[in-house]
């Protein structure tokens, strides 16, 4: 069976992209995803011009600003790429939007500090005319993509019960410390997003919190457990835990992100390399279904960094090129930004939430700033 692993590629790749940010991200992930897709990045600009010439030297970059904001007066950028602190892009989404000089815009996950901030940068650029994608990249993980395909040709049969397990310690940064909030919307929200892709919505969302202990900056959301609830009755459970036993103190270390689904007519196991040293070390999966007298286990040399984010680019130049929608939306992430907002204000409430009632909590166009656990916005 064709698992399907390789994203779909746009026809037209001399797209003119350019980079906003010069982080580890964009420098070890994107950029070497687009130079090994053919991708056509020309310009970069960053906080500091010397992060910026150091990033366009390694990946052949011609052109480097001075500052972001000429990068944004470039009228012949068609695609620009930001990879910038999440309290920091909501204005460069709208300043690109009041430009008006780009069609389209791959901004990172989370989009925005908090769902208004979603919604906000998902209203300008539809009022612009600029097509919104999210780099909600776990997607793209060939692992991930498999179990998609295995679902959809109905090798589970149904879906039963699903697990994300997540034991793996994130390079925290610097600018981590101003947030208040930290492993929901930076490393769980790549989970219930997978959820997402793979199951559709849930009707609830029930979580539980606490902080971690090796994190000593101020944050709510340190390990997080949360189960989704969906109306047929399939039950996901996500684990993300960033403690996982003293593994910096001293104790031998079990790192790793494994997934499970299970169905009526079989069962899939894989594990994502991310957590793994060095960092593009391919995911895998083994599944089998009744009747098989082995486990299947497909292999690959990809890895979810840094090839998954060929896929994230190509869904925004697809949509380019077609106009059709991509797949990882700004209108659609709003749903896994809901999911997000939905998850904290369980913890906060002790119950499951819907996260319909985040999405539409207020009246139509009311974006007003509110209090965790009181939402006013839709």
């Amino acid at each position: 069976m064709d698992l399907n692993i390789h994203p779909p590629l746009p026809q037209r790749k001399d797209f003119r992209i350019g980079i906003l940010g010069a982080g580890f991200v964009i420098d070890n992930c994107h950029l070497v995803a687009y130079r090994k897709a053919g991708f056509n990045p020309v310009a970069i600009a960053s906080r500091t011009k010397a992060s910026a010439e150091r990033v366009a030297q390694r990946h052949g970059i011609a052109k480097v600003y001075e500052a972001p904001e000429q990068l944004l007066d470039d009228a012949s950028i068609e695609a620009l790429d930001i990879a910038v602190p999440p309290m920091r892009q909501l204005a460069f989404i709208q300043a690109a939007c009041a430009r008006k000089t780009v069609k389209g815009i791959l901004a990172q996950k989370p989009l925005g500090m908090d769902y208004r901030e979603a919604v906000q940068a998902v209203r300008a650029c539809e009022a612009a005319g600029i097509t919104l994608a999210v780099n909600q990249n776990m997607r793209y993980d060939q692992s991930v993509r498999a179990a998609k395909t295995l679902l959809e040709n109905g090798a589970f049969g149904e879906p039963i019960f699903a697990t994300i397990d997540m034991r793996g310690i994130p390079h925290w940064m610097d600018w981590h410390k101003e947030l208040g909030w930290l492993t929901l919307r930076i490393m769980s929200i790549h989970h219930l997003d997978t959820f997402r892709y793979w199951f559709g919505d849930p009707r609830g969302v029930y979580c539980s919190l606490r902080t971690d202990p090796r994190t000593k900056f101020p944050h709510t959301d340190g390990v997080c457990v949360y189960i989704l609830e969906y109306a047929n009755g399939l039950r996901c459970v996500g684990i993300d835990d960033p403690w996982t036993g003293p593994a910096k103190e001293g104790c031998p270390a079990d790192l790793r992100i494994g997934w499970r689904v299970e169905g009526t007519k079989g069962l899939g196991l894989g594990d994502i390399g991310w957590c793994k040293d060095p960092y593009t070390t391919p995911s895998t999966i083994r599944y089998a279904a009744i009747g098989d007298p082995e486990w299947q286990q497909p292999s690959w040399t990809e890895s979810w960094f840094p090839d998954a984010f060929i896929g994230t680019m190509s869904q925004l130049l697809i949509a380019l090129e077609t106009g059709r929608e991509p797949a990882i939306s700004g209108r659609d992430n709003l749903k896994t930004m809901a999911l997000v907002e939905a998850a904290y204000l369980s913890a906060a409430s002790f119950k499951s939430v819907d996260p319909e009632i985040v999405r539409h909590a207020g009246p139509d166009g009311d974006v007003e700033k509110a209090p965790l656990g009181t939402p006013k916005w839709s």
